[in-house]
């Protein structure tokens, strides 16, 4: 890159970054799920009336994982909440224990239950309390975690009798992204995916909630029999999902948001995960903040700028 030319992603505006403070474990009482659930909790040190992420990670990570991500939000302005879920690798849940059929559910759970805990993670960091803007509430999930916060923004589960399930949305949650989400289960699942991951099965046609779903060209998963358009489907057969970003080259880690040097990303692209930063974060602010033209500038840009690392499409 030529000295004074701007790379791609510093085209997608921002505000000021100011320094973040996180504080980790903290423990939320969650006695429907067999034991206590913990999270972090990061925060900027200063300003007031901040909007709050609720992020469910990916199958197997945990509270300290997708710091790229989540170190960038926080540092631009957001308070954001990461539970751990039961089927972190750091838990070590037995295949054979009762709660891992439903761990889709227990996630769901653990979101709702985070929220319902807002008086006690304000209190978990010293100088947080009274600064939240309880009004504005998103969540953010990638991969597993990007089914389990479409289920809060409305989408539901297929039952094996083929009828949808509950509905589990919470409308405390105002707006969402889904990254790298799963598309349509029953034949489209691969046979590895069927049988071991039979909750893969989303129904996408009652998630209203307005959504932003991003996704790689290059994600070829082997859990379904279809191509990387297959997470494409929470865009295509949701009501709600307003707008598709698809990263050009971009695999499941999207360049590697799941965390700093992490050997499972397998596309590694510091440019794509800055814009997967930038990106999320102006969709989310121009949702939560009626008025602001972050999302805006950023479909212009990527429309038409020669360097734009995907595509987007809206309805």
């Amino acid at each position: 890159m030529e000295k004074g030319v701007l790379s791609a992603p510093d085209i997608v505006r921002t505000t000021a970054s100011t320094p973040v403070i996180s504080v980790s474990p903290v423990v939320l009482s969650a006695p429907y799920r067999g034991e206590d659930l913990k999270i972090r909790i990061s925060a900027p040190v200063i300003g007031n009336d901040l909007p709050v992420i609720v992020f469910a990670h990916g199958y197997g990570s945990s509270l300290d994982g997708y710091a790229p991500l989540v170190n960038f939000w926080a540092a631009h302005g957001f308070v954001v909440i990461q539970p751990t879920f039961l089927d972190a690798r750091t838990l070590g849940l037995s295949p054979d224990d009762s709660r891992t059929p439903l761990i889709w559910r227990f996630r769901v759970e653990d979101m709702k239950n985070t929220l319902d805990q807002l008086d006690l993670i304000e209190d978990a960091i010293p100088g947080l309390k009274g600064r939240l803007d309880r009004s504005r509430i998103t969540a953010v999930g990638h991969s597993f975690g990007a089914q389990t916060v479409g289920m809060l923004l409305g989408a539901g589960m297929i039952n094996p009798d083929g009828k949808v399930g509950e509905d589990m949305s919470d409308p405390r949650i105002k707006t969402g992204i889904l990254l790298c989400a799963a598309g349509r289960g029953g034949n489209d699942l691969s046979p590895f995916a069927a049988e071991h991951f039979p909750y893969l099965n989303p129904a996408y046609a009652e998630m209203t909630t307005p959504t932003l779903i991003i996704a790689g060209d290059q994600d070829n998963s082997p859990l379904t029999v279809r191509g990387p358009d297959w997470f494409t489907d929470a865009y295509t057969l949701s009501p709600g999902t307003r707008w598709l970003v698809t990263l050009f080259g971009g695999e499941h880690l999207l360049g590697g948001i799941s965390g700093y040097l992490v050997t499972e990303t397998t596309d590694e692209n510091p440019e794509r995960v800055a814009a997967v930063q930038r990106l999320t974060w102006a969709y989310l602010r121009s949702s939560l903040f009626p008025g602001d033209t972050a999302w805006e500038e950023a479909c212009t840009w990527l429309m038409d700028s020669p360097d734009s690392p995907g595509k987007v499409e809206g309805k």
